[in-house]
């Protein structure tokens, strides 16, 4: 029988359907009627799942409990998100067979509202998946507290430069033959209590393993773990072998299949869950011994459990790895550092430099090395661009000339977004009598941070005091739109984590994609492309094993700000654009998701 030409699966007699002298078959009504809709498009881009055959092929089954592939999709909170969706653009580019799991938050993370004190609100927010993904006709279920929560799929296709299309497949519990709290499972990323954040990673690693059977993708190589939300799929696997094909449970058999990537140096950072808690939740689903020889005697520990059923295991920068090492040291773990998609972050007056110089740059980035040779009044003229479409959306008094610092994170304690404001006077003093600074903020405190939401505060009190001085601005619902326009359109990434708990950040790479320099503390990507006075300049001390002072590390960043970084700027902007130059040529040729993809291909999904 044929094949439905959007889904994939097998079509019905009764569904047929006849364009341009050739009749189609589908599975469904739901498909032939999206067909019938746009036939040409789906001819010309051949949008479909992919085939049987083609899904029988080997893959790498990529699983994340947020991915961040577009602000229409608002399935993604920050940077494990924007980082799961970067590398998938580039498996598609790069013709990687991958497919991806994740789940569909039906109210997203949260719509954040900032009144004119810094007081956060988080608003549900509202999309329509129904816009921007395919449903698809399959289902599956979990067997939670006894009862059966039946699980949908829908579908959105991340096509590259090459043509190559990595589906992801969205998870949905919003069902009518569910309970009216197992319909609300996927309603927020990061919701809820304990207890419903251990519903949604059974939803995530359990019916995510299923849905992937169910939609015909039987041939996995390797089961990729983006944190250890989906560890739970390691005990799926555990039991398909159990039933399957041996009498015992085979440890070493799923190890083969696993690769986990753990993206935090915080313990307080890896999600656990009490025993009896998952009792209630799985019930018999695997012993207890077995489970607790896995995971953890006190609690069930998702990293953990990751770790001792993963063959290849890493960290997401050189310094995260020993970190993470020395947390675990019972297991080896390597490192792969982290790098964003090089065509998405780049704005589009550097797109067209570095297609006039670089041709062939956004399937190769590390080509964009030749920016060296890019004159220096065109690289300025690019940046002078996109700085202007910043300064016109603030549009609050900022000025188009001065130097404008921007810092666009997580708002989090030790990301320290206020040590710049440790000491008001000097700030004001640089400004007044070195050159006139300015400074944009964005990010979104988690909705149960409450010392996050007093830094927004704080920040927003600063720009009170400053107001008649330095104009500084908090931007509210940072998203992947608004930090295309930051990170492109200031002239200074500013980042100033607390070491060592920076695991990676990846803001200052998509910065430096725009000829952004980064002013940074030495944690993290940045001891890896740090060099001072040619990509930027450091905060703090430059070994490794010492910790953050805060005093201390504000002292060095007034001085590099009076005596080196603002008199750079107004006086030397030859000297600036070379900066400028180094930070493309050295660091966006390297930090990107190409050079990312790459080493996971060769070691370890080949592995």
């Amino acid at each position: 029988m044929a094949k439905d030409p959007i889904c994939g699966m097998t079509a019905k007699e009764e569904f047929k359907y006849e364009y341009k002298g050739e009749v189609f078959y589908f599975c469904s009504n739901l498909c032939k009627d999206e067909f019938q809709n746009s036939p040409e498009k789906f001819l010309r881009q051949k949008h479909t799942s992919a085939s049987i055959e083609d899904k029988k092929a080997k893959r790498i089954a990529y699983f994340s409990m947020e991915i961040g592939i577009d602000s229409s999709i608002p399935t993604y909170s920050g940077g494990l998100g924007i980082l799961a969706g970067d590398a998938i653009k580039s498996c598609a580019d790069l013709k990687v067979p991958m497919v991806a799991v994740t789940i569909l938050y039906e109210k997203g993370y949260f719509e954040q509202k900032l009144d004119t004190q810094g007081n956060q609100q988080e608003l549900p927010l509202e999309w329509n998946p129904k816009d921007v993904l395919k449903p698809l006709p399959n289902k599956v279920s979990v067997q939670i507290e006894n009862r059966t929560v039946a699980i949908q799929a829908w579908q959105y296709d991340v096509k590259g430069i090459s043509g190559h299309t990595v589906p992801i497949i969205f998870l949905d519990t919003d069902l009518k033959e569910n309970s009216e709290y197992d319909r609300g499972l996927n309603d927020y990323l990061y919701g809820g209590d304990q207890w419903y954040r251990l519903l949604q990673e059974i939803i995530l690693g359990i019916a995510g393993m299923r849905m992937l059977n169910a939609l015909g993708y039987t041939e996995i190589k390797k089961y990729h773990m983006n944190e250890g939300h989906a560890a739970l799929l390691t005990l799926e696997l555990l039991n398909e072998r159990k039933r399957k094909e041996a009498p015992i449970w085979d440890f070493e058999a799923v190890r083969d299949l696993c690769v986990f990537t753990t993206h935090t140096p915080v313990p307080a950072g890896h999600d656990q869950f009490l025993y009896d808690l998952v009792k209630r939740a799985l019930g018999d689903f695997l012993p207890l011994d077995v489970l607790k020889m896995l995971a953890g005697e006190d609690r069930l520990n998702m990293t953990l459990l990751a770790l001792n059923l993963s063959k290849y295991i890493n960290g997401v920068a050189k310094k995260h790895g020993e970190v993470s090492q020395s947390m675990f040291p019972g297991y080896h773990i390597e490192s792969i550092t982290n790098g964003v998609h090089s065509y998405t972050w780049t704005c589009d007056s550097f797109k067209r430099l570095f297609n006039k110089y670089i041709p062939g740059w956004a399937n190769d980035p590390f080509s964009l090395r030749y920016a060296l040779n890019i004159p220096k009044i065109e690289i300025w003229a690019a940046h002078t661009e996109a700085k202007k479409k910043l300064i016109d959306y603030l549009n609050h008094g900022f000025d188009y000339g001065a130097l404008t610092i921007g810092f666009a994170r997580r708002a989090a304690t030790y990301k320290r977004a206020d040590l710049v404001f440790s000491d008001i006077d000097r700030l004001m003093r640089i400004s007044h009598k070195i050159g006139k600074v300015q400074f944009v903020f964005a990010g979104k405190a988690h909705p149960q941070d409450w010392p996050g939401k007093e830094l927004i505060k704080r920040i927003f009190s600063y720009t009170d005091q400053l107001k008649s001085n330095i104009k500084v601005i908090y931007l509210e619902n940072y998203d992947i739109e608004l930090a295309k326009m930051l990170v492109s359109g200031v002239d200074l990434w500013l980042n100033t984590p607390q070491r060592p708990n920076e695991a990676s950040g990846t803001s200052g790479m998509k910065a430096a994609h725009n000829g952004v320099p980064s002013f940074s503390v030495l944690d993290g990507w940045w001891l890896e492309g740090h060099i001072e006075g040619v990509t930027g300049w450091s905060i703090g001390p430059k070994a490794t094993d010492v910790g953050s002072d805060s005093r201390s590390d504000a002292g060095e960043l007034y001085e590099k700000l009076e005596k080196i970084i603002v008199p750079m700027f107004y006086n030397n902007r030859d000297g600036w654009i070379e900066i400028m130059r180094h930070s493309i040529a050295i660091n966006a040729s390297f930090f990107n998701t190409h050079r990312m993809v790459q080493q996971y291909v060769l070691n370890s999904y080949l592995y």
